[in-house]
């Protein structure tokens, strides 16, 4: 056989539920050089798409703090906890539409609707400009979360079916860079908005801007983003079946055949690793809500005496801090075994450090102050490590789907809760608010430190009850669940 030759040699279906065509890739022979190809062309054409919609996602939801530092507060005559109320709603949109997306990602091609999701959400930004009073707003928001809910998740599940379980960290955290991006260039263009002189107030430019551009990377999303490796437009048919054979080893499920299982629902509610997930994920989005987000710390860092244009400015170096971050995440998931959950530990005790920073240091010193906010920079990177850990980890297309939902109800609560601890009456200092951040951050520190307990005592469970991992690659094409696979191991 030649070397770059690609051999599908039928074979009998294996027993289970396995379409004829897809179990031919369990005969695939391919070369190293071959598998690399594929691996880069799939890299060009997913990572950089999914990471600008990444930064639109970051910059459109965190407008309404740049909004603020450009008067909307004053001229849509919010007073108390409605602005607090305003950043919180946006959340329980996410969450009410959490579910409903898990369900429909199974169901209908995940490409074509995480681009018609972007779209609305697009649309919905660009009503924000219209809002004339609290009640316009709060819908607004709300609405923004409904259609903003499917895209973190669906990018998780999309990066489970393209890449090896190794390779997914760091591919997550590529595609996370958007956010770190957007952190950067979000204020200095809220900045440069800022500085224009129109009829039309700076903060409905802010959000028409933004909007019409989501809306037009919504539709171009539709027609690039793949549903799947066996449906890629940009790979070949030979491809197509080396890009299906390289994730063999991953055993948690390449593609569903658009059957909803509730076996798997259950098998998903009732694991204690997702469990563990939801309290971590509830824990850190409390400091995300309120504070690093952007919705409060423009306005934290107003208080420190910077006016209020430079405090859009100054809110940029953290995100190249949390640039970095990544660049040392993709590293050690690269070189690092068992690093995953030691380095989500890791940045968050940056933030830790920073958030002290900001309450032991008094307020003539404003720009140590400032250097706690900048340290808080990193610890948002340990979101797409979470999610990665829900691709490499879980089995079955069904479960996988159900445990981004409750990861990402979780992550609505945190966000939820952490704006309401930032008290109207407390401003610009939010004592409160701190204080919830500096106890967000510590639990999640102890749910990561039970979750990586479990997956150590259940591997080595699973080695004295079946001996040493042996994988059957036709696990894979069954949709079997981590638990219904006796040579799965879970990665740390």
């Amino acid at each position: 056989m030649e070397k770059n030759a690609i051999s599908t040699v039928p074979v009998p279906v294996p027993p289970g539920n396995i379409d004829s065509q897809v179990a031919q890739v369990l005969h695939t022979e391919t070369t190293p050089e071959e598998e690399k190809r594929v691996l880069r062309k799939i890299d060009l054409h997913i990572i950089p798409v999914m990471g600008l919609c990444y930064m639109l996602q970051y910059m459109d939801k965190v407008t309404l703090g740049y909004a603020t530092q450009l008067n909307l507060q004053s001229d849509l005559h919010l007073h108390g906890s409605e602005y607090s109320w305003c950043s919180s709603v946006f959340y329980f949109g996410y969450m009410f539409w959490s579910w409903p997306s898990s369900y429909i990602s199974v169901r209908f091609p995940i490409g074509k609707y995480l681009g018609v999701s972007v779209a609305l959400w697009g649309v919905v930004l660009t009503t924000h400009a219209t809002c004339s009073n609290f009640g316009g707003l709060l819908t607004a928001r709300f609405l923004l979360g409904v259609t903003e809910a499917a895209v973190a998740p669906g990018f998780s599940l999309i990066t489970g079916m393209f890449y090896k379980t190794r390779e997914q960290p760091s591919r997550m955290a590529l595609w996370f860079l958007g956010n770190a991006v957007a952190n950067v260039v979000s204020g200095l263009i809220a900045y440069g908005i800022g500085r224009i002189d129109s009829h039309i107030a700076a903060w409905k430019l802010l959000f028409i801007i933004l909007g019409i551009v989501t809306v037009a990377y919504g539709v171009f999303l539709v027609f690039v983003l793949p549903d799947s490796p066996a449906r890629a437009w940009f790979l070949t048919d030979a491809e197509r079946k080396i890009a299906l054979h390289r994730t063999v080893e991953n055993r948690t499920g390449v593609m569903d055949e658009g059957e909803f299982r509730v076996e798997q629902m259950v098998d998903a509610l009732t694991d204690p690793q997702a469990w563990l997930l939801v309290g971590y994920s509830v824990a850190q989005n409390i400091p995300n809500g309120g504070f690093s987000s952007n919705q409060f710390s423009s306005i934290i860092i107003n208080g420190f005496g910077f006016s209020e244009l430079n405090s859009l400015l100054l809110s940029a170096p953290g995100g190249l801090l949390q640039i970095a971050a990544i660049g040392g995440i993709c590293w050690a998931s690269t070189y690092v075994k068992k690093s995953r959950i030691i380095t989500m530990i890791v940045v968050i005790l940056f933030a830790l450090v920073g958030v002290i920073l900001m309450n032991a240091l008094p307020d003539s010193n404003r720009w140590g102050r400032w250097v706690g906010i900048f340290l808080l920079g990193p610890f948002a990177t340990s979101i797409p490590i979470s999610l990665s850990l829900i691709t490499s980890n879980v089995g079955g297309f069904t479960k996988k789907a159900t445990v981004s939902a409750m990861l990402f109800l979780a992550y609505c609560t945190g966000n939820i809760i952490g704006p309401q601890l930032f008290l109207d009456s407390e401003a610009p200092k939010y004592t409160t608010g701190l204080k919830g951040v500096l106890a967000g951050f510590a639990l999640a520190i102890f749910f990561l430190v039970l979750l990586y307990i479990y997956y150590e005592v259940e591997n080595r469970r699973r080695d004295r009850k079946h001996g040493p991992s042996s994988p059957d690659d036709t696990e894979e094409f069954l949709n079997l669940t981590d638990r219904q696979i006796p040579s799965f191991r879970y990665i740390l």
